[in-house]
């Protein structure tokens, strides 16, 4: 073992007045990260516009929220974005036109969604889709008043008549440059958020998607593939991956509206809000569906099947 991961080892072991070593040896082993994944400000062409416009029906209007993920960091083509491979997909499976606006932000934290909403208040989406946590975690945010803010910004749209999907924070540990023991910490913390970004979005008749370790497996042992250049932020394939669990969501979503009635399973697969939260985090690719609306205490989960 390395001097510098011995001292670590011991520090936390030693606990008392060592907690704040171990702190500052984090800190380090983040700022050595992030030096390593590097940062930029830039963003791929935009995908905002109508997708499958020669389709029948009436134009769905999907507003994409949320951070690098929800962007598309890395991808230099608009088509290969998570917002146009939604649109794509979503025409296809809808039969309809898809418009889509694109308002995340690279580095947004939860706090930022607000923001990204009121950009173009006279727009009105059907569908929100919102990916965001990670800046939340790497920026120290307790996972407790992340999953609130979270909460009045679903609220709010639904309280508008937008139909809301949020995929929940994915699983930090399976980023390479982050150094252990820091990749253990961000493992931790980023399922801590997850499970209560899930209570939160179904709390308030929102429905969620578990991101969590979902590509883990991929990108651990095909990280040239799954990640991009940086070997943060995910490659166009991964990009692809993430839509292909969001998508089912967005159509059942959107058919449930259709329909006029709630989530029609049966009553015994209803479980307690915390408890859908704690079977999603464990099984990536899982939906949580409110039972109810705003405030209900119970939710559908539906497992995704996994290919054989």
């Amino acid at each position: 073992m390395p001097r510098s991961r011995r001292i670590a080892a011991a520090t936390l072991i030693g606990g008392g007045a060592t907690v704040s070593g171990f702190y500052g040896f984090l800190v380090g082993e983040a700022l050595l990260a992030r030096r390593a994944i590097g940062t930029t400000d830039e963003r791929p062409p935009s995908p905002d516009g109508v997708y499958g416009d020669d389709l029948p029906g009436r134009t769905i209007r999907v507003l994409v929220l949320g951070d690098s993920a929800a962007v598309g960091y890395g991808v230099t083509r608009a088509d290969a974005t998570p917002s146009a491979m939604i649109g794509v997909g979503l025409a296809h499976v809808m039969d309809a036109p898809v418009e889509v606006q694109c308002r995340a932000v690279v580095g947004a934290q939860t706090t930022d969604l607000t923001a990204q909403i009121d950009l173009d208040p006279d727009w009105q989406p059907d569908v929100a889709v919102i990916v965001v946590g990670t800046n939340d975690v790497t920026h120290r945010v307790a996972p407790r008043t992340s999953a609130r803010e979270l909460s009045r910004v679903v609220r709010r749209l639904v309280s508008e008549g937008c139909d809301v999907v949020v995929g929940t924070c994915p699983d930090l540990g399976t980023v390479q440059p982050i150094p252990q023991p820091l990749r253990t910490v961000a493992r931790q913390l980023s399922r801590s958020l997850a499970r209560k970004q899930t209570i939160a979005v179904v709390e308030a008749g929102g429905r969620s998607v578990s991101l969590g370790d979902l590509l883990g497996t991929l990108f651990t042992e095909k990280r040239d593939l799954m990640f991009g250049a940086d070997h943060f932020h995910p490659s166009e394939t991964g990009y692809a991956n993430l839509v292909s669990v969001l998508i089912p969501a967005i159509s059942a979503s959107l058919r449930q509206k259709r329909t006029a009635h709630a989530y029609a399973g049966p009553t015994r697969d209803l479980v307690s809000v915390a408890d859908a939260a704690a079977v999603s985090v464990d099984n990536p690719g899982t939906q949580v569906v409110p039972d109810a609306g705003p405030g209900g205490r119970f939710a559908s989960v539906l497992r995704r099947r996994r290919a054989s």
